[in-house]
């Protein structure tokens, strides 16, 4: 229990899931991703680890495909209604998201489902039937709704489809758990309602904290640009966790990490009391998260091109190389776009208004800077601290 309750936020009950482990046979622990993006990040694994823990407990764990709720567009924690996908665009993400997960889960012991399998054949009178299990009270108590309710924003009818739609997946699974984070704890408890209403035993529900990203502010999310994705190369994954402040390292020890609470609390204390420095707490750290991910070699290897970076101010010996025609005049704006060093022109513009961007170690401080190659010219370009390329021209 101490193992599966580690960085747990929300577990109700405690003494259902004792009995249901008591029993002595595997439960079915439920956890559905809606694929409403391709990437996933640290912050999604902090769910996937769990799941991992049941799984090294006998469990029986289903990794539930939303590619029915997807196209509805999960409200929580949303001010303004989600953009609803394509059908394509889900199937499309579902694809990435399986590949990704099976960084941390077990495959042979992973089941893969997707809820449009009954969600999809519910049809007119199944969906009728089943909004008749809830009330529009019990929907508006989501705190999402009520604030957009009470600011004038619109909510749309398929939005309030949604608790349903995922607690109706508990139903058809006959879910033992389900687990999620803790902007999900109404649509968990929806489940554990809805599955008294089919007359069946309600689902335990353990929610786990949201991690916050890079900035130690804002939740993890790509569209912040705070993230660590687990498909980033292992150097540059090292060194965006060495980015992490010293205050939040220990909330990323605890979800993202196999270290016990007990080890944890001591690596926390030799830090306090001065037998060990951040820095190596968060070397630690960072080599424990990139050996999941990639291997312990590959995580030793990014230490010390860590350190040689940014120790001996040198720069990276595997920087990406391009080779661009020296035949007209270039935008630096749009030239770190088109090395992907930025995502957009914007980025672009920012980073140089920041001092972030240099060229051949010169920091550019014009963002209408145009350069004017020639054949045989090379450029090392940097963004931030962590981003590298090298360019010929020809």
């Amino acid at each position: 229990m101490a193992y599966l309750k580690k960085g747990a936020e929300h577990l109700i009950e405690e003494a259902e899931l004792l009995k249901k482990i008591e029993r002595g046979k595997p439960l079915t622990i439920k956890v559905g991703f809606d694929p409403s993006a391709p990437d996933i990040h640290l912050g999604h694994t902090v769910v996937m680890r769990k799941m991992r823990h049941f799984q090294e407990l006998g469990h029986r764990v289903i990794f539930l495909i939303g590619d029915f709720t997807g196209l509805i567009g999960d409200p929580s924690g949303k001010k303004t209604t989600r953009p609803q996908l394509s059908r394509e665009e889900v199937l499309e993400n579902a694809e990435t998201y399986k590949k990704q997960a099976f960084k941390i889960l077990d495959p042979e012991k992973t089941v893969i489902d997707f809820n449009s399998r009954w969600l999809g054949e519910l049809g007119s009178e199944g969906w009728i039937r089943l909004a008749g299990k809830v009330t529009l009270a019990r929907i508006m108590e989501r705190d999402d709704f009520t604030k957009r309710w009470q600011a004038n924003e619109p909510i749309f009818l398929h939005e309030l489809l949604y608790p349903l739609a995922q607690g109706y997946d508990s139903v058809a699974l006959k879910a033992d758990v389900e687990l999620g984070g803790t902007d999900q704890l109404f649509n968990l408890l929806v489940g554990r309602n809805l599955m008294r209403e089919y007359t069946l035993e309600p689902q335990v529900v353990l929610t786990l904290p949201l991690l916050e990203g890079l900035d130690g502010v804002e939740k993890m999310s790509k569209s912040l640009n705070n993230y660590v994705a687990v498909e980033d190369p292992s150097g540059e994954m090292f060194g965006k966790l060495m980015s992490v402040s010293d205050t939040m390292m220990w909330k990323y020890y605890t979800l993202l990490t196999d270290f016990s609470p007990a080890e944890i609390e001591g690596f926390k204390k030799d830090v306090e009391e001065g037998r060990r420095h951040p820095k190596d707490a968060k070397v630690a750290l960072a080599k424990s998260i990139v050996a999941d991910f990639h291997s312990r070699e590959a995580a030793d290897e990014a230490h010390a091109e860590f350190e040689r970076i940014f120790r001996e101010g040198q720069v990276p010996t595997d920087m990406p190389e391009h080779t661009l025609p020296a035949s007209e005049p270039r935008m630096v704006v749009h030239l770190l776009k088109d090395l992907d060093l930025c995502p957009s022109n914007a980025e672009s513009r920012r980073m140089i208004a920041q001092g972030a961007v240099s060229i051949n170690g010169e920091k550019v401080s014009d963002e209408g800077l145009t350069l004017e190659p020639k054949p045989g010219d090379i450029l090392t370009l940097k963004v931030g601290k962590r981003r590298w390329a090298r360019v010929t021209f020809n």
